[in-house]
Formats: C-alpha cells, structure tokens, sequence
C-alpha cells in the first residue's frame, strides 16, 4: 500500500522506436480502486512484452495494450506482495502463460495479499479469493538479473514497506538515453513508502533508498507504485523525506 492512491497521472513513452537496441515503455496506467500503476515494457511493438505490478482489473487494460502493440507477455514483475499491487497476477500470469517473479519474503502474500492491512482493506476484497500463478519464481538473489529476449532487468532487494519489496532497473544501451527504475512503494514523487504495516521498517526503507537507490545516476526515470513519474535527481533535491541522505 502507498503513500497516495489518488491522482494518478500514467507515465507515457519515455522513447520511441528508432531502430536501434532500446527499451520503450510502451504505456503505464492506474489500475483499480487503489491507483496501483501497471507498466508493460517491451522493446518494441510485435515482441515480448513485460507487466510490473497488475492491480486490481488490470486484465482489460491490459489486453488493449497488447492488442494494440501486438505485444506477447513474457513475464510478469511484482515490486511487493500487497494486495494492489498483485491483485491480477495469477490472473495475467494464467492467461498468458508467464511467470510471475515475486522474492520469496513475499510471496506467501500471493494467497493472503491483506495480511496485516487491516480491515478498511479486507473489505474491498468482497470475497475475491488469491491463489498462486502456476508458474512463480522466486527472486532470491539481490542483485539478479532477468533477462527476457533483449529485455535485461536488474532485481535490486529493497526492504522496509515489505520485507520482500524489490526495485527493478532497466539500463537503456545508449547513453543518450535514460535508465528506468520501478520502485513500487519504495519511493514516490516527494514521498517514500509506508514503514508501519506487517514487515516493514522505517530503518529498512531509508537504508534501502539511500543504498539501492540514491546511488543512481540523476537522469534515472523513477516509474513509482503510485503517483506521477520523477527522476532520482529531483527526489534528491525535493524529497522532504530524503533531507541530508545520499550524495
């Protein structure tokens, strides 16, 4: 769950196709009652594509996405296991026939996503009951790396909101362009992740930002769980929570 669920304004094409090796994020869209942002990456229209994080009725959106862009998913990324943020993950997963890579602290939410939430959110699950994808990979190793056709996404373990949260790195092959960090509920647009549900810790969390995080180059597009995008520069500068940390 994240700092805001409200006003959520997509992030659109970083960079079209021109030819040359790059990664395109094809469109990013808030997805349910909770505004979780769903992302499909891909290289380009007609190739495999990645989901990170399929909320709540995502499936839809999802589907004219790839219908559109002629896309295939390949797999589907989860930041952390709450409820918003993997609510169509079996769902996706099933129906395509993709993994579903969630780190292995998490992944018993895959069956019990409002574990420690409380009862504001248990009551928007209306009887929605969870049950693992048939393919789930653990990512185990911080530090991983996926790499899906000529797709390479670094898996960086981030602590604190969940113990299981993960931020994943996509490195463009041109230094003209930017890189591209989805940090789920990690850290926002001048705001970071909450620290006071089941598994996190406000220690974790800031030590996870200013290690994983903080260290990337300014340009970094910062592709949050909630809100608008932002870039580490400016969440260096501008970042109330983030006063006197990093570089």
């Amino acid at each position: 769950m994240g700092a805001a669920w409200a006003t959520v304004r997509p992030a659109s094409v970083l960079r079209a196709w021109d030819g040359k090796l790059v990664i395109v994020l094809i469109t990013g869209f808030p997805a349910g009652v909770l505004a979780c942002n769903c992302y499909v990456l891909a290289e380009r229209p007609g190739t495999d594509a990645i989901i990170v994080d399929p909320g709540q009725r995502a499936l839809g959106g999802l589907r004219r996405i790839l219908d559109k862009n002629r896309l295939t998913p390949a797999a589907v990324l989860i930041t952390h296991g709450h409820i918003d943020h993997m609510w169509s993950a079996q769902k996706v997963s099933d129906t395509f026939g993709c993994p579903t890579y969630i780190h292995p602290e998490d992944r018993f939410m895959l069956t019990d996503p409002i574990f420690g939430l409380g009862p504001r959110v248990a009551q928007l699950m209306a009887g929605a009951f969870f049950r693992e994808p048939k393919q789930v990979v653990e990512l185990d190793r911080d530090g991983d790396k996926i790499d899906l056709g000529n797709v390479s996404v670094n898996v960086d373990h981030t602590p604190g909101h969940t113990r299981g949260s993960v931020c994943f790195r996509v490195l463009q092959a041109s230094k003209d362009d930017r890189d591209v960090v989805f940090t789920g509920d990690t850290l926002f647009e001048r705001s970071i992740g909450r620290s006071d549900l089941f598994g996190g810790s406000g220690r974790d969390l800031l030590r996870s930002i200013v290690n994983k995080l903080l260290v990337l180059d300014d340009k970094t597009v910062v592709l949050p769980g909630h809100g608008n995008s932002t870039t580490i520069g400016a969440e260096r500068r501008f970042n109330p929570f983030l006063e006197g940390l990093g570089r």
